[in-house]
């Protein structure tokens, strides 16, 4: 090997602390943005989110967390995944969903998930990279003055590359740790709830069955959560004497597992798979969902609401039903019809905002200037609910200026635009509402929004958003 010259043992430095800097980021930037390669996709539905806080808040508050302040996101991805980030947000994988046995597998991921939460181990993460980052550059270090007493770059190599082992193994035995914490926690708040833990243990016992696979077949859970046998052993040992080994879990979450799995299959699988899981023949409650869905994506509208609508007279106080119906006629180009569905949705969940919303939108687009009022009323009971959902604002934005109210709809197209981190945008919404509206709280949100807005109040991240946006105007101008 080549002497290691003093510029390429600085440079190798340089690189490996910027490495490490990336690693000890926040991973709630990292899940919101992606790596490099295909941008994550988010997912919002009422019923699914609904079902996840039914099982989630539970294990929250057996965990003495509040759930107020435990944000949840769906995330469209095929692979066994959850996990959670700094700040208390968790990420739960549709294919954890689509691929789980049954509910009791969403329960014990949910019940590990949240032993770290109430464990605190993400806050101690960044600690531990940063004590990883200063090992392997101490490494690197002593590997530079050994080429330099030796004049031979292999001691440099060999001692940074053994420094970096060291510390990563270091790291991983931590994270080992978490885990079987986590899973100590989830037994325990799994039995606070009258919960049986069988569904963590087949996970595990999957996850096992895993760790055969290459590293390019194995599921994310596996990678993102360590398996060791100790952790399968004492979840074993756990259902050999718990109370609640074989206790049943409460029948609404075995039927909404159910109907929200057959839901994401209808919506995210192809059309054979659909056909092939949920044949004809198949006559459920969830099957016929899929195949609903399933018609109303090859735009067989009027099939889709039939059999919906055979499933409504079954189950006349679901809402997520009506919601479905609701959806089916309004994207199917029947705004009108769908209104009554989108009603009885909204009169079963009244707290639920993305219900509101949509019933809302569905108002505003029949085109009559009669339900620009109610459409109003919608939409702002949506964002009372739900402040941060820009989409929701620029629905408002857009009723507001049907209905002449044109200084309420630059407010509200501020709001929207500032949520967006479009601040040009932000900045010329919120004054031109400034200027036009009385004294009063609109008139001082509007001037909070500009204030907000102004590039000097703003975080450098929030620049280079603005930056980044002028940038890509540009080019579309071009």
């Amino acid at each position: 090997m080549k002497r290691l010259p003093l510029r390429a043992l600085v440079a190798a430095l340089l690189v490996l602390c910027h490495i490490l800097t990336v690693l000890a980021l926040p991973w709630r930037a990292l899940a919101q943005q992606g790596p490099a390669g295909p941008p994550i996709v988010t997912i919002r539905d009422a019923e699914t989110e609904s079902l996840i806080r039914s099982i989630a808040d539970p294990l929250f508050r057996a965990a003495g967390v509040d759930p107020a302040l435990v944000r949840i996101t769906l995330i469209q991805n095929r692979a066994i995944n959850a996990f959670v980030t700094t700040g208390n947000r968790l990420f739960i994988h549709t294919g954890l969903i689509q691929q789980a046995s049954g509910a009791s597998e969403l329960v014990g991921v949910l019940a590990h998930e949240t032993g770290h939460i109430a464990g605190g181990h993400l806050a101690r993460l960044p600690e531990q990279m940063r004590a990883a980052m200063l090992r392997s550059i101490a490494a690197m270090l002593l590997g530079g003055a050994a080429a330099a007493a030796s004049g031979r770059g292999d001691a440099a190599a060999a001692i940074a590359l053994g420094g970096q082992a060291m510390a990563m193994g270091e790291f991983y035995a931590f994270s080992r740790q978490q885990e079987q914490a986590a899973d100590q926690a989830a037994i325990t708040l799994l039995e606070r709830n009258g919960w049986s833990p069988r569904g963590l243990e087949r996970l595990l016992t999957r996850m096992q069955d895993q760790e055969l696979l290459s590293v390019a077949r194995q599921d994310p859970y596996l990678r993102t959560h360590p398996l060791s046998r100790d952790r399968l052993e004492f979840v074993r040992e756990q259902l050999a004497r718990g109370r609640h080994a074989d206790a049943p879990l409460p029948p609404a979450i075995e039927t909404g597992f159910a109907m929200v799995r057959a839901k994401l299959d209808g919506f995210l699988e192809s059309g054979a798979v659909v056909w092939r899981r949920y044949p004809e023949s198949d006559r459920s409650a969830p099957a016929r969902y899929a195949r609903a869905i399933q018609y109303f994506r090859a735009g067989r509208i009027g099939e889709a609401a039939a059999l919906l609508d055979e499933l409504i007279r079954e189950q006349p106080a679901s809402p997520w039903l009506h919601e479905m119906k609701g959806q089916v006629l309004f994207e199917g180009g029947r705004p009108r019809e769908a209104i009554p569905a989108y009603r009885e949705a909204a009169r079963l969940a009244p707290a639920q905002a993305l219900i509101r919303m949509a019933y809302g939108r569905a108002l505003m687009e029949t085109g009559d200037p009669a339900l620009l009022r109610p459409a109003i009323e919608e939409l702002e009971a949506s964002l009372r609910l739900e402040r941060d959902s820009a989409f929701a604002w620029r629905q408002l934005g857009l009723a507001r200026g049907r209905a002449g109210q044109t200084a309420l709809a630059d407010l509200a197209l501020a709001e929207a635009a500032i949520l967006e981190g479009d601040y040009p945008a932000a900045r010329m919404l919120a004054r031109r509402a400034e200027q036009a509206l009385p004294p009063g709280p609109a008139r001082l949100r509007a001037t909070d929004l500009r204030e907000a807005a102004r590039r000097d109040n703003m975080t450098r991240e929030e620049r280079e958003l603005e930056d980044r946006l002028r940038r890509e105007r540009q080019e579309r101008q071009r």
